[in-house]
């Protein structure tokens, strides 16, 4: 059975057809990325955004459905991205899923963004089992999951402000780099000299299982307003010192609750899951503890299509979230654990 999937919760357009039979297989995917368009601003324009997502949507339908030879009669569902994320771009989403899935006769799959990226590792060629412990690392989440089941979460801790993503890119923006400012950080982070900047690591040893990046970056600022104007050196070990306390502070929390739960299971998604010093240091970090670290592809780290897909697929599968289409909302704000279970 085939499921369309559509992502437009922000400024990536995706769209993937799912195929829940042989246990489930990715058939097609395509995405558009938005980064020139708000490149110019410095950050993403709601307005601009949503009006590229209505500009995408149909040309991705029909290049996924010509790759992957199906006709659009066969799709069963379409699940689409109802939260939480801009309003304007998750309508533009909601409104194509809607309307096509009403002309279709099929029903639609609202689905939770986040579950969409806790639930991506399962796309990869090794995928997790049921329950593993998620880290939930993007521009506007940190969190640590308990996942049960699809629908089963159970938050464990969570920033208390900034997001470790948000952190990358106001940092990026005191250093003058170009937007998007976290991948421009990481890379220049490469080139700076191991722990000859010193920043604070915010609630490492707060006893529980919460974030704080607020206050790192203000260290930044700190020490680029007490160097002056900046050489090519002292920028690199500055953003090789930032990353170096944010990688310390999501290692040593994620390890934390792998020995507080006793699970053996870790999975790391959402897009600064794709850091490669993140990754090394979890990866060394796991081995020794004997913990299991998954992590989605490269490409399905931001936002996709085929995530949606999958949560909607998953979700089909176990009765949760049908509906059948016409009438629809969309939820900027959608805390993931409203889900329990049901949708």
């Amino acid at each position: 059975m085939l499921i369309l999937g559509i992502e437009s919760s922000c400024d990536e357009t995706g769209v993937a057809l799912y195929d829940t039979e042989a246990g489930g297989k990715l058939v097609s995917h395509a995405l558009h990325s938005q980064v020139a368009l708000h490149a110019e601003y410095g950050g993403v324009v709601p307005e601009l955004a949503s009006r590229d997502h209505i500009r995408r949507t149909a040309p991705l339908l029909r290049k996924v459905l010509a790759d992957s030879g199906c006709a659009l009669s066969s799709v069963k569902a379409i699940a689409y991205t109802q939260g939480p994320g801009l309003a304007g771009a998750l309508l533009v989403g909601a409104a194509f899923a809607e309307g096509l899935a009403s002309s279709l006769g099929i029903p639609t799959v609202p689905v939770h963004h986040l579950e969409g990226h806790l639930l991506s590792p399962l796309l990869s060629r090794r995928p997790p089992t049921f329950p593993f412990i998620a880290l939930l690392v993007s521009g506007g989440h940190s969190q640590l999951m308990r996942v049960s089941g699809v629908g089963q979460y159970e938050l464990l801790g969570e920033t208390l402000d900034d997001a470790a993503g948000e952190a990358f890119d106001k940092t990026a923006k005191l250093l003058g780099l170009p937007y998007p400012g976290g991948p421009a950080l990481a890379e220049l982070a490469e080139k700076g000299r191991p722990e000859t900047v010193t920043l604070p690591r915010p609630m490492l040893n707060s006893g529980d299982l919460n974030f704080s990046f607020s206050g790192l970056k203000t260290a930044v600022l700190t020490a680029v307003r007490e160097l002056g104007e900046l050489e090519d050196q002292q920028r690199a070990d500055i953003a090789r010192g930032f990353q170096e306390a944010i990688v310390d502070v999501l290692v040593k929390k994620s390890m934390r609750a792998m020995k507080e739960t006793g699970l053996k299971q870790l999975v790391v998604a959402g897009g600064v899951g794709a850091n490669r010093e993140l990754r090394r240091q979890l990866d060394a970090r796991a081995a020794k503890v004997r913990v299991s670290v998954f992590y989605p592809e490269l490409e399905f780290c931001t936002d996709n299509g085929a995530m949606i897909a999958l949560a909607g697929a998953l979700r089909f599968q176990a009765g949760l979230s049908i509906k059948t289409a016409g009438a629809f909302a969309v939820r900027p704000r959608w805390p993931l654990t409203e889900l329990n279970g049901r949708g």
